[in-house]
């Protein structure tokens, strides 16, 4: 190892370190007293439910654990979108499991936590995996109300999505282990089993407080809405449970129960890890945005024994396509080449940009995997597309929309790794979150905009000055600096990853020694879902 490899390597840590080190806060939910008073009412925390629940030494992934990060501080914030999303196994069956977090907000509802929610169920929906409701949520934040409740994204496609889901076939199992109120109290009837613990869990349209305000009836809450009223008299809830404990037990049990699935049929053989070590990755990696590197390096620290087929490695160089195996199944790849290349005419290509012959190359190689049923693994790490009078002559845009065209039209499912950049159109024709990858992901140091940091600035900064100079200002050289830097500093905060994390359009920011994990299970869960569409270009400019 040289020492560049060490000094990147070492930057590369610290900035997983300071991931791993928010994660940790974030965990926190409301804050370790809130924590303990949820156990002092004999409940157990939303991670307390969810860790009884998984499968022990199995694998897990969470979904969405920086929703709400930094956002809506001056509410009190909102760690994890105050809901826990983990895909993982219960009983041995693959799932999505979704548990309220009652000490944040008492498992309100904001903005971010209904898209988390429904994030949950498109996971779900889109593999064909029952969902498990760890419910426990006062509802609506109602000072927020008008940003979840009424539009088609909004709190009340959860219920239409459980219809849906009913009629796919897809099993929803409930628990209510707290509140579950208004609108939400539907839910548990609109699963296939639902049940609720006995004194903490409670049911009903409108509490107690507001039934008096509303017809003038006095009456207690569990006597309105617990247990005993929706087991033994409205017959809302299948199950009454003594404690949280007894509750998920039950859920194993019919989890347990359920019977085998149609596979869609993806190819898996033994796994063998990569010869070269994933925690290679730390020191290829360079610490700058900017800086070049050559992407095989990373491909053979995620492929199974780092071995790989190269489709078409002499043509369109500035994205390699290959077949390979991760943890056993077989993958297509695709990937930004991030350090300078020459193509057939001998011309020069600059790293991590999209030419017209890689575009060409790419759609084909889509193309190629469709028909051939194999999964598509997309590691983006992308400027953009070439641009200038040569690129626009050769038709970039042509050949650009044959590549997004094929991405958006692809049926095989797709995994976005984002390992470096992802700005403008280049995010898109790399499966951005706008394209449907079955999950997508993104490594710490990954920067998300529509343009880098540096050149955004610039315009930015031009536009201000040409504004400021019709007003008759005179702008100097030092408030020209003054000025790129403010906008810069604004603009780097809105394209790190923990920006995108907190709004869900990465799935999540992950170690990139678990990136075989997270394709792996996410290829486990497409094979619940049988292909049942054709892959079709439709019309495009050849």
């Amino acid at each position: 190892m040289d020492i560049e490899f060490n000094k990147r390597e070492d930057q590369n840590r610290l900035k997983l370190s300071e991931i791993n080190r928010l994660l940790s806060e974030i965990k926190k939910g409301g804050g370790e007293k809130r924590l303990q008073k949820l156990r002092e009412e004999g409940k157990m925390t939303a991670r307390e439910r969810v860790e009884y629940l998984l499968d022990k030494n199995s694998d897990s992934i969470e979904i969405g654990a920086f929703a709400g990060y930094e956002m809506y501080e001056e509410h009190g914030g909102c760690p994890s979108g105050g809901v826990v999303v983990v895909m993982g196994y219960v009983s041995g069956k693959q799932c999505i499991i979704v548990a309220n977090d009652a000490s944040v907000k008492a498992g309100a509802w904001f903005p971010i936590t209904g898209k988390k929610n429904l994030r949950a169920q498109e996971i779900a929906m889109e593999n064909k995996l029952p969902i498990i409701y760890l419910v426990d949520s006062a509802g609506v934040y109602l000072p927020m109300q008008d940003e979840i409740f009424p539009d088609k994204e909004h709190f009340g496609r959860i219920f239409r999505n459980n219809a849906k889901m009913s009629s796919m076939g897809i099993i929803q199992i409930s628990a209510v282990m707290g509140s579950c109120v208004a609108g939400g109290a539907y839910l548990p009837i609109m699963s296939d089993e639902a049940m609720i613990v006995d004194k903490t869990g409670s049911i009903f349209l409108a509490g107690s407080y507001l039934v008096k305000a509303a017809i003038g009836e006095s009456i207690d809450n569990e006597t309105l809405g617990g247990a005993t009223t929706h087991c033994s008299i409205s017959g809302v809830t299948d199950y009454k449970a003594k404690d949280d404990q007894d509750a998920l037990n039950r859920i194993k049990k019919i989890m347990k129960s359920i019977g085998g699935y149609e596979k869609a049929g993806f190819d898996r053989i033994e796994s063998f890890p990569p010869k070269e070590s994933p925690e290679n990755i730390f020191g290829i990696m360079p610490a700058s945005r900017a800086e070049q590197y050559d992407t095989y390096e990373i491909i053979k620290c995620l492929v199974d024994q780092s071995e790989y087929e190269e489709y078409k490695p002499d043509y369109g160089k500035s994205i390699v396509c290959a077949t390979a195996r991760i943890d056993g199944w077989s993958v297509g790849i695709i990937a930004n080449q991030r350090k300078m290349v020459k193509n057939g005419k001998g011309e020069v290509q600059f790293g991590g940009v999209i030419y017209s012959d890689s575009a060409d190359k790419a759609t084909r190689f889509i193309a190629n995997c469709n028909q051939r049923k194999i999964p598509l693994v997309f590691l983006q790490d992308v400027t953009g597309f070439m641009v200038g009078s040569k690129s626009e002559h050769g038709g970039i845009i042509k050949d650009g929309a044959k590549m997004v065209n094929a991405v958006a039209n692809s049926v095989v499912p797709k995994f976005t790794i984002i390992t470096g950049n992802s700005y403008g159109a280049g995010n898109y024709a790399m499966c951005g979150k706008a394209y449907d990858p079955r999950l997508i992901v993104a490594w710490p140091w990954a920067d998300l905009a529509v343009m880098g940091g540096a050149q955004a600035a610039k315009v930015l900064a031009q536009i201000q000055e040409s504004t400021l100079k019709k007003q008759g200002k005179v702008i100097s050289e030092e408030d020209h600096k003054e000025l790129v830097d403010t906008i810069s500093k604004k603009y780097q905060k809105q394209t790190e990853a923990t920006y995108a994390a907190a709004r869900l359009w990465t799935d999540a920011i992950i170690n990139p020694t678990d990136t075989r994990k997270w394709i792996s299970m996410g290829i486990e869960a497409a094979n619940h879902s049988p292909i049942t569409e054709k892959f079709n270009l439709g019309v495009i400019q050849v």
